[in-house]
């Protein structure tokens, strides 16, 4: 019976195979050597040629070869240096592989290939691999930290907080930039929400970069617009238009509330239940309701008229922010706004007027740039699916790592 043979290409720069066997594991190994002419002496520099001995064995995991688990064998050279005193030995150390590490480079970015939006557990089961392997890989692969040297430029900052356990006010702060390519990156994750941590951050960004960054997005949070108007003075602080969007809303849907209870007292119960349906359809886009939840609408409209003033002022806001108006255009449609909330004899907007004119500026800076943190929020979804799916991420390093290769995964390792 003949055996067919396929060559296997190792993508591994200067070896050369030595020998292949397949261990009792039925696990293939293949024996290699370094074909390397020299290396540099680590006291001196000066190029070793002069093998002085071996080191012993190593067996490291390297890409699977056909489903079959692979390992690459190898004993690493030791050059003497002739010039130095003492003549020390220099060991050769392999493009391919990290010492001490049990995995080869191109095995540790196959594992991190796979752990792109699934979990240590997951990945240590299916590649058969320890869970401390595949953090290892993590650890050897993604820095804990930002690299400033990967970008020219940074365009628009976002700060924005998550809590890192469900029901607790334990917030660390995600650091994100939206590149002019409309790319998202993470920058940091901070322990906290205090204005000298986010100074101290702050200042950590290369002057270079610093320049660079035009806008920031934040919500109403006074730490955070202390520190950017601190250290990024020339960066134009724009408070998102949907934290603002939630402060309008609330306050009409706090009336709906209030009215509701109203007429739960007064009304007859019959009435009362053809008010069902109403709330879904009261926080609804007007465009986006039912003929069904219009109907209930009106119905509530009818029984609470000023419910109907409410709804409509909040409507016409939104419709400001959704027009194409320059900043000074939409300052004057704002104060029209302000003026018809005065004349309606309607006190649910009251916080949110002194909300509006206290942030004034940097809300209807939104006008300007339109930039928002919309980027931000669609960050922090993927981080509570990340939070789930590693029942918790405590751990603010090895957080970073995980949020930046879920975002940059893909890029990096897959072919």
């Amino acid at each position: 019976m003949s055996h067919l043979m396929v060559n296997v290409p190792l993508d591994i720069p200067d070896v050369r195979i030595l020998g292949t066997s397949v261990n009792a594991q039925q696990e293939l190994v293949i024996t290699v050597e370094s074909t390397k002419p020299g290396i540099a002496c680590s006291r001196c520099g000066d190029r070793l040629t002069k093998v002085h001995g071996y080191e012993d064995w190593v067996m490291v995991r390297h890409l699977p070869v056909f489903g079959r688990p692979t390992y690459l064998r190898y004993r690493p050279k030791r050059y003497q240096c002739q010039r130095c005193e003492g003549h020390p030995t220099t060991t050769e150390r392999l493009v391919w592989h990290v010492s001490n590490s049990p995995h080869t480079l191109a095995y540790d970015r196959h594992l991190l290939l796979q752990l792109v939006n699934a979990t240590v557990e997951d990945v240590s089961r299916k590649a058969g691999v320890s869970y401390d392997r595949v953090l290892g890989a993590l650890e050897r692969q993604i820095s804990a930290q930002v690299d400033w040297s990967a970008y020219a430029a940074l365009d628009c900052l976002g700060l924005d907080e998550i809590a890192l356990k469900k029901g607790h006010r334990d917030f660390v702060v995600i650091v994100t930039a939206r590149l002019a390519n409309q790319h998202v990156v993470i920058l940091s994750v901070l322990p906290d929400r205090k204005k000298e941590t986010v100074v101290q951050f702050l200042h950590t960004i290369p002057t270079a970069l610093q320049a660079t960054l035009q806008t920031v997005c934040c919500d109403m949070w006074e730490a955070y617009t202390e520190a950017v108007r601190e250290v990024l003075p020339t960066a134009k602080l724009v408070i998102d238009r949907f934290h603002v969007a939630q402060h309008y809303h609330a306050a009409a849907d706090h009336l709906r509330k209030q009215e509701l209870k109203r007429l739960k007292r007064e009304m007859p119960e019959a009435d009362y239940r053809a008010l069902k349906g109403s709330l879904w359809a009261f926080r609804k886009k007007p465009t986006a309701l039912t003929p069904e939840e219009q109907a209930a609408l009106e119905r509530l409209f009818v029984a609470a008229p000023c419910l109907k003033q409410a709804h409509t002022l909040r409507e016409q806001l939104t419709t400001v922010f959704n027009a194409p108006l320059s900043k000074a255009e939409a300052q004057l449609k704002l104060q029209a706004w302000i003026t018809a909330v005065q004349h309606s004899g309607l006190t649910c907007f009251d916080a949110f007027l002194k909300t509006l004119t206290h942030w004034w500026d940097a809300i209807t800076n939104y006008f300007d740039t339109r930039a928002n943190s919309g980027f931000v929020e669609g960050l922090n979804n993927k981080l509570k699916v990340l939070k789930r799916r590693c029942y918790g991420v405590f751990n603010l390093a090895h957080l970073f790592q995980r949020i930046y290769l879920d975002l940059e995964g893909y890029r990096l390792f897959a072919a």
